[in-house]
């Protein structure tokens, strides 16, 4: 089955970023695509760009970038018009490469398109996982997909639950993501779904994000005492099948959303006592007597000089350690997608 796919339309010279600051090279000329001094709040200096895109500028509602892989391709979703948010809007996924990103809409057999459709990873070779729902389906009805090189939707789903979400494709087609049954929270397992078939997290509330290039070390996140009045979100990793809770220092809940081979890990925390939503960088991260230590870098867009983003999170990490997530300018605006870029000298 072909997706249907929308013609790839000019967004900017998103991947001839400047190297650092000092020496900023716009790119094209776009009203969706800005470029922003590099900034980590509440962390060493970094040698990061920022540069933030919006699909289908100016109508876009929100654009989530979800991925990125070796070669700077970014997977993600977005919805937009001129009715957005007061009436429900089609989600559509893109892919974004070389400063050109495409449309992806799943439809059926009969030709009925998803009312929703989100790529979520792309792997080394270009492969992209996802997931949509039909019109009229239950908010909790995702189903999975491979969307391979060649634009043939391949299904991933198990047919022993009612909804599979597909969050990463590893380079061996290991694919990392979670299970529900009735609800999207107490019947979510987090899975490896491999060439022998699907393997489950025994532990409820869990959804496996993205791992090493061998899947014998995941991160995701998971929901302590879920049945309780006093309930946390927490981080993860499962290294070699142990499992080992983590938080973000100062947080009120952790999730972890990729790792690239070098085990470094992303996602997003909340302040204590606050809507402060940030992102984070994990590494050189080990677990000792149960515990989980590293060293954490708190992610925030740079809005200015002397500001940052009310709310950032980082969904996606590289192998060259390039991340993408999104952002708010204001507490409860539109999200905004961003890169940031390392420096190459």
């Amino acid at each position: 089955m072909n997706p249907h796919i929308v013609a790839a339309t000019a967004v900017a010279a998103l991947f001839t970023l400047a190297a650092c600051a000092e020496t900023p090279v716009a790119p094209v000329s776009n009203a969706g695509i800005k470029q922003i001094a590099p900034s980590f709040a509440r962390g060493a200096a970094r040698p990061y760009t920022f540069s933030r895109f919006d699909v289908d500028a100016p109508f876009t509602f929100q654009t989530i970038p979800s991925g990125i892989n070796g070669d700077g391709v970014i997977v993600g979703w977005y919805s937009s018009g001129s009715a957005c948010p007061a009436a429900p809007c089609p989600v559509k996924g893109f892919v974004l490469k070389d400063g050109l990103y495409t449309t992806v809409v799943y439809h059926n057999d009969a030709g009925t398109n998803a009312a929703v459709t989100q790529l979520r990873g792309v792997g080394p070779g270009g492969d992209i996982v996802g997931v949509y729902r039909m019109p009229g389906e239950r908010g909790v009805n995702f189903h999975a997909f491979i969307l391979t090189t060649d634009g043939q939707f391949v299904s991933v789903t198990n047919p022993d639950h009612i909804s599979t979400m597909a969050q990463r494709i590893l380079p061996d087609g290991t694919i990392l993501g979670c299970i529900h049954d009735t609800d999207q929270f107490l019947t979510m397992h987090g899975i490896w779904k491999g060439r022998n078939g699907f393997t489950v997290v025994p532990r409820a509330t869990t959804m496996n994000n993205g791992g090493t290039p061998n899947g014998r070390t995941v991160t995701g996140f998971f929901t302590e005492n879920p049945e309780t009045l006093t309930p946390k979100g927490r981080g993860y990793v499962i290294d070699d099948g142990v499992f080992t809770g983590f938080d973000a220092p100062g947080s009120d809940f952790t999730e972890g959303w990729d790792m690239n081979p070098a085990r470094t890990i992303v996602g997003r925390f909340e302040d204590a006592g606050t809507t402060n939503i940030h992102g984070y960088m994990l590494e050189k991260w080990s677990v000792s007597a149960g515990a989980l230590s590293g060293t954490y870098t708190t992610i925030d867009f740079p809005l200015s000089a002397s500001s940052n983003a009310p709310y950032t999170d980082v969904f996606g990490i590289n192998a060259a350690g390039d991340i993408v997530g999104k952002f708010r300018e204001t507490a409860t605006g539109p999200f905004h997608g961003y890169i940031a870029t390392r420096k190459t000298d």
